[in-house]
């Protein structure tokens, strides 16, 4: 009886981790994705509770309350969407060889260094990209010569195209195709922080025009608020940041992030 063909992720050799019959591949380290979760949902929860519904009551005569309400969570939404989507995407992996390039191979038996007959292969080549030579380098690992702008991940244990690095608060590699989604998941951070952070101080300008008329009567009525407003500052030096590092990057062309690939592992 004929055995059943095994599917490329049941044979993976590096150590991505597998969801639904390989349709979602993640890094080993997937569980960090939990932690980037909870670090969204908490402060935008606590925002919603102590911030924006009290708001909601502030502006009961219009809907601007219900507004900054819906706003927070269908905006917190769309960010988890995007880190799912990064996180869950083929980052654009190089599929490996079952056996190293034949054309490449030559025997090398004169080493002194060597047992003689070992396979031997050089380890930089030049081969020719749009009518320019370039220089790429074998990976032992994958048995393949890499492409250009890729590089061996040590923590996924695979070749990815484009290779930016290997984020653990995404549990991802991000290279080729998953680079947009990380993009936009890290800007649209930035401004879910910036708008918490506004609308919280907002809030502290309403209870000082109401019952609260200064700032330490208002943050102490509202303890929340000033926890906000602090975690917001401190995330947005690091999203922020992240943020306009990437842009910079983008528009010095040292990463493509419109390139489409439909290829999968």
């Amino acid at each position: 009886m004929a055995q059943p063909r095994q599917r490329v992720y049941q044979a993976w050799k590096g150590d991505n981790r597998f969801f639904f019959g390989g349709r979602l591949i993640f890094g080993p380290d997937v569980k960090s994705l939990g932690v980037s979760v909870a670090l969204i949902v908490v402060p935008v929860a606590l925002f919603c509770v102590f911030v924006a519904r009290h708001l909601r009551h502030q502006f009961h005569a219009n809907d601007a309350g219900y507004a900054i309400l819906i706003v927070a969570i269908v905006y917190t939404i769309y960010v988890l969407l995007l880190l799912f989507v990064a996180a869950a995407r083929d980052p654009g992996i190089v599929p490996r060889a079952s056996h190293p390039p034949e054309e490449d191979i030559h025997y090398d038996s004169l080493s002194l260094t060597d047992t003689p007959g070992t396979l031997q292969f050089p380890r930089v080549k030049e081969v020719i990209v749009n009518g320019m030579p370039v220089k790429v380098k074998y990976c032992e690992t994958c048995m393949v010569y890499r492409p250009p702008r890729c590089s061996h991940c040590s923590i996924c244990n695979n070749c990815v195209e484009r290779f930016d690095h290997h984020c653990p608060w995404v549990g991802q590699c991000i290279g080729k195709r998953n680079y947009r989604y990380f993009f936009l998941f890290v800007s649209s951070s930035s401004l879910l922080c910036i708008y918490v952070f506004a609308i919280s101080a907002l809030y502290i300008k309403v209870l000082m025009d109401g019952d609260y008329p200064t700032v330490w009567k208002a943050l102490k009525h509202s303890p929340a608020s000033l926890a906000l407003m602090i975690y917001c500052f401190i995330s947005l030096w690091f999203v922020g940041g992240l943020t306009g590092f990437h842009m910079y990057l983008i528009s010095t062309n040292q990463v493509l992030v419109l390139e489409k690939s439909t290829s999968r592992p």
